[in-house]
């Protein structure tokens, strides 16, 4: 049922998610499907798609061959270098060093990732689980060097998409490809199977610009301590481990985080987000404006 929701000062009549509230939280049931499209539709068969909707998320090994790898490896060094592109913000590096955590809107600046965002083995699955064409919300590479790599908190992206860029609902999935070995020990991603199936409210206001901080430590747009508790009661937590070239895709409301890398080993995975054209952004609905295009793009041009 669609809510009318006021949320610290923002308010849209169609809001079926609300977050970022003063109240006390909930855990929403989510009315959307995770798998859109069917068996003939794409590479996934049904065994797969059932799975998918079950879990929230896929695993697919050796997706990108050792010399794919090796080139989109090259291109986050030589985008991380790049002054314009540190210059333009969308190079993001951990607090108190020069070490590079995120390199966004990669598929823009880079030929072989923009390629790559409409190959077969890429594109055909992200238009089977959303069910129809798509274009890219997001793309980044985030790195993890070793002994400095910081971890991300539990969060669902799309609370974060919902409440900053105006993804109206979460028919929208992430493909996040490793460019290293990920192993548990290394800060690889976690995730908690079955949890895209609730919406976790989240407390507190958006700061205005909140991503100049956010990208460093999200502190605003996650779940209580006792919410995060609960769910890993209730869903457990898997964890994605690799080889180089390993796909995980997972919904944008699958609950995820990492820890800190303290080893020597470094840690980097290529993030590409499709979202359907028919799920196209519209204002924030917990922020007083859009993040930028390099964030979040507002070009809804289905990927061909």
């Amino acid at each position: 049922m669609t809510q009318v929701a006021e949320v610290q000062g923002y308010t849209n009549r169609h809001d079926r998610y609300p977050t970022r509230i003063a109240a006390e939280p909930s855990m929403l049931q989510r009315s959307e499907p995770a798998v859109w499209g069917g068996p003939a539709d794409g590479p996934f068969d049904s065994s797969a798609l059932a799975g998918h909707e079950s879990r929230g998320f896929t695993i697919i090994d050796n997706v990108l061959s050792a010399g794919e790898v090796m080139s989109c490896r090259e291109e986050l060094d030589r985008l991380s270098r790049d002054p314009a592109m540190r210059d333009s913000g969308r190079v993001i590096i951990e607090r108190g060093t020069d070490e590079v955590r995120s390199v966004f809107d990669v598929h823009r600046r880079s030929d072989v990732i923009g390629e790559l965002i409409r190959d077969s083995r890429i594109l055909d699955r992200a238009r089977q689980l959303l069910g129809s064409d798509v274009y890219i919300h997001q793309s980044r590479i985030n790195s993890m060097p070793g002994f400095k790599g910081t971890g991300f908190y539990w969060h669902s992206d799309f609370e974060t998409w919902h409440a900053e860029d105006g993804l109206p609902v979460p028919r929208a999935v992430s493909c996040s490809i490793t460019l290293t070995e990920n192993y548990p020990f290394n800060g690889s991603l976690m995730v908690m199977p079955g949890s895209h199936k609730r919406f976790v409210q989240c407390v507190g206001a958006t700061p205005d610009d909140n991503y100049t901080s956010s990208l460093v430590a999200q502190e605003v747009g996650v779940p209580r301590r006792e919410d995060v508790t609960r769910m890993a009661a209730e869903f457990g937590i898997d964890q994605f481990t690799g080889a180089a070239g390993t796909a995980l895709w997972f919904d944008s409301n699958v609950m995820h985080g990492s820890g800190n890398n303290i080893t020597p080993y470094p840690r980097s995975n290529l993030f590409l987000v499709f979202n359907s054209v028919e799920n196209t952004l519209v204002e924030p609905f917990a922020a007083a404006r859009p993040r930028p295009e390099y964030i979040a793009s507002r070009d809804f041009t289905p990927l061909s």
